[in-house]
């Protein structure tokens, strides 16, 4: 199974919809999964929603959950897939200069949760519920936006064009920040949707 890239170039009503929910008895399911899998390793990327390369269902694949660069090979056993992913509760403040693949050039400071606690199903249709924090939250939370149509742009505080070395260069200096990790989160107003 191949898989295109959606960006907001000449698909951005497309990423803008809202993901359905995945059917365990979905024939395609699994050649699905794997494909992202595929896609995920092969692409410079942190995690993946399967919007995001034309399967407009609710998984995610998270690739990495730390900010550094690591020398360490991610490998398919690495890749975490979360199927139908739910937000129950998150606390807490941060700030990181968010990039995406649908997104182009454009890196957006974005507030998210400091911590969150979120249940999903796996492969096999296991419910897990888990707490994540920190960075790995940051993560998360932008894919899981992505599976209700949200991109990083609409809800950014400021939003600049840069190149990837560009982008890598500057959060030398705009690492990513806890504002506070008990408050209760103020979830950005989505009504900065970036206009190009």
């Amino acid at each position: 199974m191949e898989l295109t890239r959606k960006t907001i170039l000449e698909d951005e009503d497309y990423l803008r919809q809202i993901s359905i929910p995945v059917d365990f008895n979905d024939e395609k399911l699994s050649e699905e999964i794997e494909a992202l899998k595929d896609y995920c390793l092969e692409t410079e990327c942190f995690a993946l929603a399967a919007i995001q390369v034309g399967i407009p269902k609710r998984i995610v694949c998270i690739k990495q959950t730390t900010e550094e660069d690591s020398d360490e090979e991610i490998t398919r056993d690495d890749l975490k897939v979360l199927i139908n992913p739910e937000i129950i509760s998150r606390k807490g403040n941060t700030k990181y200069w968010e990039a995406c693949l649908s997104c182009l050039d454009l890196t957006g400071c974005v507030n998210r949760p400091y911590e969150m606690l979120i249940s999903y199903q796996d492969e096999e249709g296991n419910y897990h519920e888990k707490t994540i924090s920190g960075f790995e939250a940051t993560v998360y939370s932008h894919e899981f936006d992505h599976l209700d149509g949200i991109l990083h742009m609409d809800i950014a505080d400021y939003v600049i064009e840069m190149t990837t070395e560009e982008r890598k260069e500057f959060r030398q200096t705009h690492p990513y920040e806890i504002i506070d990790k008990d408050k209760e989160y103020q979830r950005p107003s989505q009504n900065k949707r970036y206009v190009r």
